[in-house]
């Protein structure tokens, strides 16, 4: 929600009756339930799913039939990134001249580094949510039909023109009849019916996909599907949202360097959300924050900090921190500072559509990662990745170890100013190193978990650009160490337990190592066993390449008699048909997995 750099008014935090939920909020959440059931547009369906469908049979074309003969194998893995990067520029550009759920689609893509290439998620990642706004009397009619009056009725004065139009709403400046001066979002008319065309064209081209077996069993499909069609629905109720603000405003109620922007209640709707209008400095206007007064180092630092209580802490994040939805307000000076002290300042959080929150699940696993991260620790880093849940069946863990301790070796305690300089120069020899993990990113993410690091990332560049001196790894290390002051007198009972269960399990093993000599002697102890990852990988590998030598000899054998009658016969149907099933043979031996 972009805004100007003026001053902001006084503080109400949250004191006028306006900004009160009201009783029936529950009542009038239910009744403005998503309607699953809106006529779909059919002429965009065929559009995007046409898009989707020539997508599929190029990369059909290209990677099962063309990249299983043998003299174009090389050739089609070499221009692989290439046709990806391609697809990626033709989906933009079908997003960008129809907006609505194709743009959010395509952000959502950006930060799957987990299951798409880099050339996908770098071609997608600058796609801007910025579309043409709607015509002033289609919004002031949307407001109209949902408050039963004129909006210049509900409001003392509503700018025509937007200061901001994204793909599924624009907000406006307006003036509430007491003078309170706020910004109204809107929904965008007819929004609700591209959404649901979007998704159930995605949902054909997951249909499709499914049938891709590398795909389907690397990667939960309906799962993805199902964790972006709720984050979509979910932004077009902005109830859901005033609420979110709400318990973000919770949260921080005692921490005196954020702010969150009042919802006025009586003004909102699941289409109209009104705001407190917090307009002051850009997170990302250096300039105006230095002739505030404000230390950049100290808001890159303050914003570090506020990121990892919500992920660490309160386990809600605000997952859209972009420039235009983070603002930096300087305070009055204590009378008695120094003169030459920075000027005190407050980070104020707009915009609570796309928020995460990190299950109960994750939140142990979360901290000892932290935990991992501060005291550098590869082993545990690696440990966390297992308790979250995130590692494919089969990855390495030795290996991914041995690349964090690489990382933390190589990058550890390294400003963010010359982290990138440094990251390029030793990317490509990583890469070499690692190229086994690299190729097969043995991980996969939910989704609540990955808007909570694509926080981070941006977050990450923005602190660049505050502070080229700022240490991620010095700011983490307090936190890390608070977690685990913290978690030991947490668990101190469970590790009591744990005790106890030992010196029980101890007391056991005498009469369990006589029962097991007994199995020995009477022959009856029998081991199981399983195969090493990279093992088992060779021999799915042999397995297959045995199987296309069978389709294979099967294929030969169908040419040599199909070509002996030709010859000794002629041209018939019989030699005919030998000769396309020899064919047939063939195509089906090179595509089977």
């Amino acid at each position: 929600m972009p805004a100007n750099t003026g001053a902001i008014g006084h503080r109400r935090r949250r004191t006028s009756s306006q900004t009160v939920r009201p009783p029936d909020l529950a009542a009038r959440a239910e009744e403005a339930a998503l309607p699953r059931d809106v006529p779909l547009d059919r002429g965009r369906y065929l559009r995007v799913a046409f898009f989707f469908a020539r997508a599929f049979l190029s990369f059909i074309g290209w990677n099962l039939l063309l990249g299983r003969v043998p003299g174009l194998r090389g050739y089609v893995r070499r221009t692989n990134m290439s046709r990806w990067r391609t697809y990626a520029r033709r989906f933009r550009r079908l997003a960008v001249a129809n907006g609505g759920v194709l743009i959010k689609l395509g952000q959502f893509m950006s930060i799957r580094v987990d299951v798409l290439p880099p050339a996908v998620t770098d071609e997608l990642k600058g796609l801007q949510d910025e579309v043409p706004s709607e015509r002033p009397d289609d919004i002031r009619a949307l407001i109209a039909s949902e408050f039963g009056r004129p909006a210049d009725e509900v409001f003392a004065w509503f700018a025509p023109e937007p200061i901001a139009a994204a793909s599924l709403a624009q907000v406006h400046p307006a003036r509430l009849q007491d003078g309170e001066e706020v910004v109204v979002k809107v929904q965008r008319p007819g929004i609700e019916r591209l959404v649901a065309t979007d998704l159930a064209a995605l949902q054909l081209a997951v249909t499709w996909l499914k049938w891709y077996r590398p795909i389907s069993r690397r990667v939960d499909l309906d799962q993805l599907y199902a964790e972006f069609s709720s984050t979509t629905r979910a932004e077009l109720d902005f109830i859901a949202e005033g609420r979110n603000a709400d318990r973000f405003a919770a949260n921080f109620a005692d921490e005196p360097g954020v702010y969150i922007a009042d919802v006025f209640w009586k003004y909102t709707t699941r289409r109209v959300l009104t705001l407190e209008n917090v307009a002051s400095i850009k997170i990302d206007d250096v300039s105006a924050i230095e002739a505030a007064g404000i230390s950049r180092a100290q808001v890159a630092r303050r914003l570090y900090d506020v990121y990892l209580e919500q992920i660490f802490v309160h386990h809600f994040v605000h997952a859209d921190p972009h420039p235009g939805n983070l603002f930096v307000h300087p305070l009055p000076s204590d009378p008695g500072a120094e003169p030459a002290a920075p000027t005190p300042f407050e980070i104020i959080f707009v915009d609570f559509g796309m928020v995460a929150v990190i299950p109960e699940r994750l939140r142990t696993s979360l901290r000892d990662y932290v935990i991992a991260v501060g005291t550098r620790d590869a082993h545990l880093m690696v440990q966390a990745y297992v308790d979250l849940g995130v590692l494919l069946p089969g990855a390495d863990r030795k290996r991914l170890e041995a690349l964090h301790e690489t990382l933390l070796a190589r990058f550890g305690g390294v400003s963010i100013g010359k982290l990138s300089g440094l990251a390029m120069q030793q990317a490509q020899d990583l890469v070499i190193e690692y190229r086994d993990l690299v190729y097969e990113m043995p991980f996969q993410f939910p989704t609540d978990m990955l808007f909570a690091v694509r926080a981070v990332v941006i977050l990450s560049g923005m602190a660049t650009a505050l502070d080229l001196g700022f240490d991620p790894w010095a700011a983490t290390l307090p936190f890390a160490e608070r977690m685990a002051g913290e978690e030991v007198s947490r668990n101190w009972r469970g590790w009591l337990e744990d005790a106890t269960h030992l010196g029980r399990l101890a007391l056991s093993l005498p009469g369990r190592a006589e029962r097991l000599l007994a199995q020995v002697e009477r022959g009856e102890l029998a081991a199981t066993y399983s195969l090493a990852p990279d093992a088992a990988k060779a021999l799915r590998r042999i397995e297959r390449a045995v199987d296309r030598l069978t389709w294979g000899v099967i294929a030969a054998g169908l040419l040599v008699a199909g070509v002996l009658l030709r010859t000794t016969e002629g041209p018939g149907g019989l030699s005919t048909g030998l000769l396309v099933a020899a064919a047939f043979t063939f195509l089906w031996g090179l595509t089977r997995r």
